[in-house]
């Protein structure tokens, strides 16, 4: 369809792609959602969890209903590869793994993303759509809260995408790539 017309930017170098990145290494994270309120979004992490061999717990009361046509529709025919949790409350998701580490993401908070030192098994937490996490929960966990810089008039970055970020920065750590 493009013929010859189709070229690489110019700007795009060859590099050489080591095969072994293919490979998680064992290596598993925890993605969170608190109180999560788009289907859509919803559907999109859970799409990106199985890409990336990543757990994913819903912490309720959720905005939208499980059997969501919308949430089944993001997540595109993945959800057999997913490892889903629900969680009645967070106080429930950290008794039911204690000693975990949690990292808790916000744009209120002082800690650039990048300067986390991630580890395997670590639960990397997002608020809902429309208040984020509750302040009292960043307080009490300032050294752990994780931003995402923004620049310009832009409120916030959609969730989905800010899970993308955070969790894409953690496997870059972990797994080397």
């Amino acid at each position: 369809m493009f013929g010859d017309r189709r070229r690489p930017h110019p700007f795009v170098e060859p590099v050489d792609v080591d095969p072994g990145w293919r490979d998680d290494g064992g290596v598993r994270l925890n993605v969170v959602l608190v109180e999560p309120e788009i289907p859509q979004n919803t559907g999109t992490i859970a799409r990106l969890c199985a890409a990336t061999a990543c757990v994913l717990h819903l912490v309720e009361p959720l905005g939208f209903d499980v059997s969501d046509r919308t949430l089944r529709r993001a997540g595109l025919d993945y959800w057999q590869h997913v490892t889903v949790f629900v969680h009645e409350s967070f106080g429930a998701l950290q008794d039911a793994y204690p000693g975990a580490r949690f990292w808790y993401t916000s744009k209120k908070a002082r800690v650039l993303y990048t300067r986390a030192r991630f580890r395997p098994d670590d639960f990397i937490v997002f608020g809902k759509e429309t208040t984020g996490l509750p302040p009292d929960l960043l307080d009490v966990n300032s050294e752990r809260s994780l931003a995402i810089p923004m620049f310009g008039p832009v409120r916030s970055l959609n969730l989905a995408n800010a899970v993308s970020i955070v969790l894409y920065e953690a496997l870059r750590q972990l797994r080397g790539f």
